[in-house]
């Protein structure tokens, strides 16, 4: 039994040591000062963030350094992408005030860059663009040396919808293409490839001189 035990210790010295996970792959737990700071500003003025709704690992290090991205028009989704976190359901009626109180969030971190972005409200006529364009008017009010970049639903192709945006004059238009032809319709059953093509198309059509962007996700399979 002794030297089943002294064998058994012997391999088990010889064994390497577990490979330590690299420290750039640890996420600190959320806390700093700016970090409560700002969320206690996101409840006060009633406003939502990506980074909470869909529940980014980053959240801590991003609001920590006083960035995040607003998101308008509620925290209830009309469409049910099978990679996002953000809920999803019938959302109730827009906050007519949120444009103001976005622009005051704004001001108050005396950013020089602010995103904002939303769900997706195919329950609206407008599908929200109106206060995407008010959000915008709103900033530009308050900071008028802030860059506004602003990425959007596809507001299902409606030029008047796109119009209505380019309009109040965002320095950067928006809207992420997500994945590949061939992955559309199981991960963004709502949206269609060939509508975010049309889409950049539309933009800049009406406003050629507004930058567009766009963004893939990768790890889907593409």
């Amino acid at each position: 039994m002794a030297e089943q035990l002294v064998q058994i210790m012997g391999r088990h010295r010889r064994d390497p040591l577990p490979e330590r996970k690299p420290q750039w792959l640890k996420v600190k737990a959320p806390g700093g000062e700016n970090y409560i700071r700002l969320k206690h500003m996101m409840k006060e003025l009633k406003l939502h963030s990506v980074c909470e709704e869909a529940h980014c690992p980053n959240i801590g290090e991003c609001w920590q350094h006083g960035t995040a991205t607003f998101m308008i028009l509620g925290s209830v989704c009309t469409r049910n992408c099978a990679y996002c976190a953000v809920a999803h359901g019938k959302p109730p009626e827009y906050d007519i005030e949120e444009p103001r109180r976005v622009g005051e969030a704004i001001a108050r971190l005396g950013l020089r860059h602010a995103v904002i972005t939303s769900v997706d409200r195919d329950d609206l006529p407008d599908f929200g663009a109106y206060i995407f364009a008010e959000t915008i008017r709103q900033i530009h009010q308050r900071l008028p040396d802030c860059s506004v970049e602003v990425l959007v639903p596809d507001f299902q192709g409606n030029v008047d919808a796109i119009r209505t945006v380019l309009e109040a004059r965002p320095e950067i238009y928006n809207h992420n293409t997500e994945t590949v032809p061939r992955l559309f319709k199981k991960a963004r059953p709502g949206g269609r490839y060939e509508r975010v093509l049309e889409i950049f198309r539309t933009a800049k059509r009406l406003a050629p001189d507004i930058p567009t962007k766009t963004g893939i996700i990768l790890g889907l399979g593409e």
